[in-house]
């Protein structure tokens, strides 16, 4: 082996503990901030969420020119996982 071969074998070894220490506190800082986030949200009072979930939505294709829910009869298509091709008839009820 050769001088400059070994040379450079030993500067890696040495950077290695260096290189994964700096790594290893880069993760921790950044555990540490996430979870006091998490933290203070949960010891902070409830506010109201910033998404619609739950909330009604009327689509804006079911308003007519007046803003009013429009009362056209709408398409609709209803996916089943019948693969044998048939069509299925069903009266006026709820589904």
């Amino acid at each position: 082996m050769r001088w400059s071969e070994r040379s450079g074998s030993t500067m890696l070894s040495a950077l290695f503990p260096l290189l994964y220490g700096t790594v290893l506190v880069a993760l921790l800082w950044q555990a540490f901030r996430v979870m006091g986030k998490g933290f203070r949200a949960a010891s902070g009072p409830m506010s109201e969420p910033n998404d619609r979930t739950g909330r009604i939505t009327v689509h804006p294709e079911l308003l007519d020119s007046d803003g009013r829910i429009t009362g056209e009869d709408l398409l609709t298509v209803r996916f089943s996982g019948n693969d044998d091709g048939e069509t299925e008839t069903h009266g006026h009820g709820t589904e």
